[in-house]
């Protein structure tokens, strides 16, 4: 027998109806909970069809039992009064568990929740811990500006998104994680973060800074973008990386790093920029590499650097060293433009230089002031046509900060 169930909290946005008396659905899509007293009366709905919006009078202890699906979101924001979190029955969540600005925040306690569609986590306090066992099912995470020492909790395979930043206490982090179908960026974290990804095969676009150690041992395939910035580990590998479909390869401002190594790595779909690492001496660690569909930008202190399989760059080829490469450059500039006595293997323009003491401050794509060799007639060829349509490719939501830097190889 249908029976109808009027809570507090559905009253307050107008009526609701049910097929039992443990499925509300509210009009108009939202329960609205003013307080600890609205949230009781939901205790016979163990499915509520809609979302639920905590406001900012409510305070201290909050709890949330007698649900254990939500269908839309569970939105607390903007809330300075708020303590805890709590739900001794809630499992799922079909929409977005939302907690942002709540500064008080200390606890969260959902023991039983499982699954969550987005989970956006910021500035929540001082929350030590998730409150959660384990999350088997999340498609996008966003974590930012938190207290929280670990997020174990999170347990799933496959994601569309993960966002990591301004969590100071995050100091490792090492998923089970196989597959990232949209954009994994992790940045500013706890200092000396460690970041592995074990189990990571395939991943669309990701961005990486301020790490300390970093390992990806089975990732295959990055169908987009991979930019590791500003980071402080001392080597990086790419095992079994092979291409990249679509995106760029960058390593930028990595002080410590003395070695970069992609031995499997055939084609790179978009640009290749490695500059300003100071440590690093010798770009040797490509020996597979056969096709970059950008440019290829290189500054830094080199004293060796080989491409032995290279065979086809469709933008720009831009190298200088603050060390001498001639002898690398005359190498590297038969692969040059025919306008600049090469054999078009490099379809966009070609500079290389040497003894450039300006080389770690210029990633801006121009050429600098430094003495050396430069392959063909200087780089300033009439391939532009060719280097201006096939420069580094770029995605703006990721890598907006390089954005400058990576547009200028287009020119």
């Amino acid at each position: 027998m249908l029976v109808k169930y009027l809570a507090p909290a559905i009253v307050a946005i107008g009526a609701a109806s049910a097929q039992s008396a443990s499925t509300c659905t509210v009009s108009g899509g939202t329960t609205t909970i003013h307080s600890q007293a609205d949230a009781t009366g939901l205790a016979k709905c163990k499915t509520i069809k809609g979302s639920v919006v905590v406001t900012k009078e409510v305070a201290g202890d909050f709890q949330l039992s007698g649900p254990q699906i939500i269908t839309g979101d569970l939105k607390i924001e903007n809330n300075p009064n708020i303590n805890s979190v709590g739900s001794d029955t809630l499992e799922q969540i079909g929409g977005e568990f939302r907690l942002v600005e709540t500064t008080q925040l200390n606890a969260v306690n959902m023991l039983k929740l499982n699954s969550v569609s987005k989970l956006t986590w910021q500035s929540i306090g001082n929350v030590p811990d998730m409150g959660m066992t384990q999350l088997n099912k999340v498609d996008e995470i966003t974590i930012s500006d938190s207290h929280l020492r670990n997020i174990d909790a999170i347990n799933v395979t496959s994601i569309k998104s993960m966002n990591l930043d301004n969590n100071q206490f995050i100091t490792k982090y090492e998923p089970a994680i196989k597959e990232i179908t949209g954009d994994l960026t992790i940045q500013a974290n706890g200092l000396d973060m460690e970041v592995g990804f074990p189990n990571l095969i395939w991943a669309m676009n990701m961005a990486i800074s301020d790490v300390s150690k970093i390992s990806f041992p089975s990732l295959q395939v990055v169908n987009g973008s991979a930019r590791f910035d500003n980071n402080k580990f001392d080597s990086f590998s790419f095992p079994n990386l092979t291409e990249t479909k679509t995106g760029d390869i960058s390593f930028v401002g990595n002080e410590n790093m003395q070695n970069l190594t992609f031995p499997k790595l055939t084609q790179v779909g978009g640009g290749l920029l490695v500059a300003n690492n100071t440590e690093l001496e010798e770009i040797n660690g490509f020996p597979a590499l056969q096709t970059v569909v950008g440019a290829i930008k290189l500054r830094g202190n080199f004293t060796e650097v080989k491409f032995p399989k290279l065979q086809s760059v469709r933008g720009a080829f831009d190298l200088s060293s603050t060390n001498d490469v001639t002898n690398d450059c005359k190498a590297l500039a038969k692969m040059a433009p025919k306008t600049q006595g090469g054999n078009g293997e490099i379809e966009g323009t070609f500079d290389c230089q040497s003894n450039n003491e300006e080389a770690n401050q210029d990633t801006s794509g121009k050429t600098g002031s430094g003495q050396g060799v430069t392959g063909g007639s200087s780089g300033s060829g009439s391939d532009k046509k060719d280097s201006g349509a096939a420069g580094l490719s770029v995605n703006a939501g990721l890598f907006l900060a390089a954005a400058g830097v990576l547009a200028q190889l287009l020119l």
